[in-house]
Order: structure tokens, then C-alpha cells, then sequence
């Protein structure tokens, strides 16, 4: 087994995605040579990360005056500079999505975070972005929300590869399923190709147990840092039988691909835990993590990798039971940090594009 951890998730089975995009990633090489040193093999954004690298990098200032002095707005500013990232991520992963017939080397874009409770205007910015971007190795990255889950039908009936995020509960992933293979159904019905449309299922984590650790803090301190990871196995459980089932087996015969869970919101929020927990315990075939710098960083430092997504499911299902029996309610908190996240997301895009408003301005007053 490889000295590097991280090359060793790769041969358990387990895909390593980025969760972290910037120019300087792209252009000076850094992201070439994790997919060379590490086998990364992916790259996840979101509107926090954009913000964050636009605003407060300065690697984009000279492209924003640019684009400021033709006269563009805000909004063509944004479009500009993402896409243009995207588009360069994509070319890099190119050789990771030829070398594994479509399965990795996706880059992921996220629709406006606005439009989460509007499966129609999510479906129509889904198509444009893909346009936009014009690379196969695009995924659309589409809340998992209750209007979201049509979106995701009809997109992954048009051939359009899907990242399903802000997911936070077991049965809102198993309504992904259902949207995810429906989708691929119906194309199958209409005689298109199914081998090259890939989707993954993001699951997010550590605010999973921020959240169910402040009710535990009081009643039972034991349970504290065991719901997300639980919630995971329990979901792995689902993905298995899905992928045993007969509706599954019809579709595969076609080369349909399965859609993976991906383990997201990966960095440890409590310093009392291991900083690489959310990678330890659910290391498993036919998944992917994405992890920010600082947890990829400290998992190829001192990552212990062995298959461990099916090891003491049981004792973790007991633990999702304890935590109904004290009166904590897991659907009602999913439903709540779908919420948080959605408009944490939604700040964050509107935030950027009042900068850019303001850089615009200056500039074409300058």
C-alpha cells in the first residue's frame, strides 16, 4: 500500500475530490500536481468558496478591471470569472475522467443558490451553465431540496451530470435516488445513452453534528460527534441495497453509472475531534470525499486508511435511535440546516456580487 494515505483511500475504493477552487490553484500548476501526488481526482466549489477567492485573493483584479472597462456588469463579471475557472479545472481533469470512462474528473458548479425552491429556473440555469462550460467532465450542482429533486430528474433525463448538495438526512438521499434513477429511466425509454451520465450524492457532515452536539451537551455527552457519521453509514446502507435491487440491475445492464455518495463538509468543527474523522470512518468502495486544503493536508500528514463504512453499523444505528428516545428530532434539524445552508450560500453569492458591483464601479469611475 502507498506510503501517501491519500493514495491509499484511491486503491480502497474511495475518490478524493477538492473542495477548493482559485486561479492560482489552476494556472500555477497546484491542482495538476495533487491529481499527479495525491490522486485527487475531483474539484467541488460553491458560492462561498468563489467569494472567498474573488474577494480576497487579488488573483482576479486585473481581470475584473478588464472586464469593468468593456463595460460589463456585475453579473457578466461573475459569469466570466467562474466560468473561466471552471472551464480550466475541467481541462486539468481531463486526463483523471478519460482514464476512468467518465467515472472521475468532474468539476462542480453550483446553480444560483436563489433558485433552490424553483425547480423550473434551476433547470433552466442548469442547461445554460452546462452550455457555458461546454466540458462532459461539468457536473450541475442542484440542492437537494424538495423542488430540487425535479430539477434533478429532468436534467439527468437531458444528459446533464448532476451533483446533488445540502443533503442532510437519510430520506431526503433516498428521494435523490429515486429522482436520480427516474431520470435515468426515462432516458433509457427514449434510446439515449446512459453509460456517460454520472451524478453523486453529496452528504454533508460536521454541521450535521454541530447542530445535534448542542442538544446533546446537556443530555447525553456520550452520543456527541457519532449522528453525522451514523447518518453516513446509515445512507451507505442505502446505496448498497439500491445497488442490489432489481430497478438498479435493469439499469446497469444499459451502462448506466451509479450515482456515488459524496461525503461533504468534511472539516472538523470541534477541535476536541480528530481533525480527519469525517475521512476515517467512512472510507468505503464507490464513494468520494471532498476535502478543503487543511483536511486533505493533515489526512495525507497522519490519515490511518482502512474500509471502515461497514464496520459497527449496528452500534452506530443504536445511536440514531438513543438520539429519538432523548426527543431529538433529525428531520426537523435537516430541515433547518438545509435552511442555514441555503442561505449561508445565498449571503455569501449575494455578498460577491456586491463586491464586484463596487469594484466595477470604482473602476469605470477610475
Amino acid at each position: 500500500m502507498s506510503s501517501n494515505p491519500l493514495l491509499a483511500l484511491k486503491a480502497l475504493g474511495q475518490s478524493i475530490w477538492l473542495d477548493y477552487i482559485e486561479r492560482d490553484l489552476l494556472d500555477g500548476g497546484g491542482l495538476a500536481s495533487l491529481i499527479k501526488n495525491d490522486g485527487v481526482s475531483g474539484v467541488t466549489s460553491n458560492p462561498s468558496i468563489f467569494h472567498k477567492a474573488i474577494t480576497q485573493t487579488g488573483q482576479y483584479d486585473e481581470t475584473i478591471s478588464m472586464l469593468a472597462n468593456q463595460g460589463a456588469d456585475a453579473d457578466q463579471i461573475y459569469l466570466n470569472l467562474v466560468v473561466d475557472d471552471i472551464r480550466t479545472a475541467a481541462d486539468v481533469l481531463r486526463p483523471v475522467y478519460d482514464a476512468t470512462d467518465g467515472s472521475d474528473g468532474y468539476v462542480s458548479l453550483e446553480v444560483s443558490p436563489h433558485l433552490a425552491h424553483d425547480a423550473v429556473a434551476s433547470i433552466e440555469q442548469g442547461r445554460w451553465l452546462w452550455r457555458q462550460v461546454g466540458r462532459s467532465n461539468l457536473m450541475i450542482k442542484i440542492p437537494g431540496t424538495r423542488a430540487g429533486l425535479a430539477a434533478i430528474e429532468r436534467l439527468i433525463f437531458e444528459g446533464i451530470n448532476v451533483n446533488v448538495t445540502l443533503l442532510f438526512s437519510v430520506d431526503r438521499y433516498k428521494d435523490v435516488i429515486d429522482a436520480y434513477l427516474s431520470g435515468l429511466e426515462s432516458r433509457n425509454r427514449a434510446q439515449l445513452p446512459l453509460d456517460r451520465v454520472a451524478s453523486v450524492a453529496s452528504f454533508f457532515l460536521s454541521r450535521i453534528d454541530s447542530a445535534v452536539d448542542k442538544k446533546l451537551s446537556e443530555l447525553d455527552p456520550d452520543l456527541c460527534g457519532r449522528t453525522a457519521i451514523a447518518s453516513a453509514k446509515s445512507a451507505y446502507q442505502v446505496f448498497s441495497e439500491v445497488g442490489a435491487s432489481e430497478r438498479w440491475t435493469k439499469l446497469s445492464k444499459t451502462g448506466a453509472q451509479p450515482q456515488r455518495l459524496l461525503w461533504a463538509s468534511t472539516s472538523t468543527k470541534n477541535p476536541q475531534y480528530s481533525d480527519v474523522m469525517y475521512v476515517e470512518n467512512l472510507i468505503g468502495q464507490q464513494t468520494v470525499n471532498t476535502l478543503p486544503p487543511k483536511t486533505l493536508d493533515a489526512y495525507r500528514d497522519h490519515g490511518q486508511p482502512q474500509p471502515r463504512i461497514g464496520s459497527e453499523v449496528e452500534l452506530y444505528n443504536q445511536s440514531l435511535t438513543k438520539l429519538a428516545k432523548l426527543g431529538i428530532d433529525l428531520h426537523a434539524i435537516a430541515k433547518s440546516l438545509e435552511d442555514e445552508g441555503l442561505e449561508k450560500f445565498s449571503n455569501s453569492f449575494d455578498a460577491l456580487m456586491q463586491s464586484l458591483e463596487s469594484e466595477r464601479v470604482r473602476l469605470r469611475s477610475a
